[in-house]
């Protein structure tokens, strides 16, 4: 975040003011460029400790899911082979409609529904699963369509053990908040085995979904990002619906470092021999690009800093 445009420059100002007796503990999965950074923060918060490690305690295998039309199945292909894109992922390109004369052609290949998506990582045991939606209103729909064409993923014990923890976290709310909130919804989909967190849910309603998850009572959670920073809920498997989100003003492709904070919640450790990260396939998106997001390992940061009237007076 040191180089986003608007949270940057306050995480800056901060080491800058902090009191000289404040110690700072910094990590990060995703700074390529770490010497740099040390001996900037030397200049403000000295001394500093540089400690990089390069291994990673669960190993993380990357994945595109695709629906073959032609075949009736969903694909769960190997994106990146022997450190190179698969060569295989080429054919998810060459499948553009072609138009001749009468009807077009129909495509191929299709991205998975959510429900199949849940079907597929099931089915090859790589649940419990975080899948990644950049909508709030999105990961709540989500919920909403798993439940309704799956049903429940939990047994009886499960349900009373979810009732049992939402129960402590949300004692503090009266009947006419819980109701104003869509306590019963909600409640129904997590006693399902899905959920949805995001930064509009209410902190106990997050907190709740937290301590399910960490049980391993939730089976899915739907996420916006906010999830891949700073919350300790790993999963079996990490599943990013879009490469792309929307800044603000325009669309643009995940970066290598956003890329690595969102799969970075695959693999348990101490639980898992090896983590999963699942991009859907789409249209819009080349094998080559997810190929390159999976393979890479450059992450040089950046600063965004800039100086305000406000900052130099205080």
């Amino acid at each position: 975040f040191l180089q986003d445009t608007y949270r940057g420059p306050v995480w800056e100002e901060g080491l800058i003011h902090l009191p000289v007796s404040v110690r700072v503990v910094a990590l990060s999965a995703t700074v390529s460029n770490a010497e740099e950074l040390a001996d900037w923060m030397a200049t403000v918060r000295p001394p500093v400790e540089l400690v990089v490690e390069h291994h990673r305690p669960v190993e993380l295998d990357h994945h595109l899911l695709v629906r073959d039309r032609q075949r009736d199945e969903d694909l769960l292909v190997p994106t990146v082979v022997d450190g190179r894109a698969n060569p295989r992922g080429e054919r998810f390109d060459r499948a553009a409609p072609a138009r001749g004369r009468g009807a077009p052609r129909r495509q191929p290949f299709a991205t998975p529904h959510r429900p199949e998506v849940v079907e597929v990582l099931a089915g090859r045991g790589l649940l419990p699963a975080i899948v990644f939606v950049f909508s709030r209103a999105g990961c709540e729909d989500a919920v909403d369509q798993c439940v309704a064409a799956l049903g429940s993923r939990t047994d009886a014990a499960q349900r009373r053990r979810i009732a049992e923890l939402v129960a402590c976290h949300v004692e503090g709310l009266d009947e006419d908040d819980l109701a104003a909130l869509g306590y019963g919804s909600w409640l129904a989909g997590l006693q399902a085995g899905f959920a949805a967190h995001h930064a509009g849910m209410i902190p106990p309603f997050k907190e709740a979904v937290e301590a399910c998850f960490g049980e391993g009572l939730i089976k899915v959670v739907f996420a916006t990002e906010t999830l891949a920073l700073g919350i300790n809920m790993p999963a079996r498997t990490v599943v990013i619906e879009k490469l792309t989100k929307f800044t603000g003003e325009h669309h643009e492709l995940l970066t290598p470092a956003q890329y690595t904070q969102l799969t970075g919640r695959a693999g348990r450790r101490g639980i898992d021999a090896r983590g999963d990260a699942v991009v859907l396939w789409s249209p819009w998106v080349g094998f080559a690009d997810v190929a390159r997001l999976a393979a890479s390992r450059s992450f040089t940061l950046v600063s965004a800093f800039r100086p305000t009237y406000n900052m130099a007076a205080n």
